[in-house]
């Protein structure tokens, strides 16, 4: 079954820890999102195996920026399934 894990450690500073399983290779992706719904950084967008993995997300966006304090969400998305959560940045 698809299962995403809370991220760890959350609040973070400066590295946070998504984990999760999936039960099929499909292609999967992993993106950060501010709270106004904007993309913040794309952690992984490739096909993975089946079983569990694990993305580290630095607080930094895609252009190699620190992010601020703040409230962000993370998206797993693997073939059909999908998760949103929650992760708190402190600075």
């Amino acid at each position: 079954d698809f299962l995403v894990h809370a991220p760890y450690p959350n609040p973070f500073n400066p590295e946070t820890t998504i984990s999760f399983i999936i039960p099929e290779k499909c292609l999967t992706t992993v993106v950060i999102y501010d709270i106004l719904g904007r993309m913040i950084s794309v952690l992984t967008d490739e096909f993975l195996p089946a079983g569990r993995h694990s993305i580290a997300w630095n607080g930094r966006n895609d252009t190699g920026g620190l992010v601020g304090t703040g409230i962000y969400f993370f998206r797993v998305t693997a073939g059909n399934c999908y998760f949103t959560g929650k992760v708190t940045c402190l600075r």
